[in-house]
């Protein structure tokens, strides 16, 4: 499974949803891919006032605020 989190530097909820999807990582395989929006105009363009956003597989699943228990329901599912 591949999973992709949109984030910027020193977005408070960016990190705290990277914390859930590593502990979620812990005990579930998948690989992760962490994408500036600052460094990918395309990115920016989508998820600028959203973020962060995590896809599964290419399908948004979750954006601010994120909802962990949720998270970890689709994570793991």
């Amino acid at each position: 499974m591949n999973v992709t989190l949109y984030t910027k530097k020193g977005c408070g909820l960016c990190e705290k949803a990277e914390g859930a999807i590593r502990a979620v990582q812990k005990t579930t395989e998948f690989d992760l891919e962490i994408v500036d929006i600052e460094g990918d105009a395309a990115a920016y363009g989508r998820y600028w006032d959203r973020i962060p956003v995590i896809l599964v597989e290419g399908k948004e699943v979750a954006e601010a605020p994120i909802d962990e228990a949720r998270l970890r329901a689709v994570l793991t599912a």
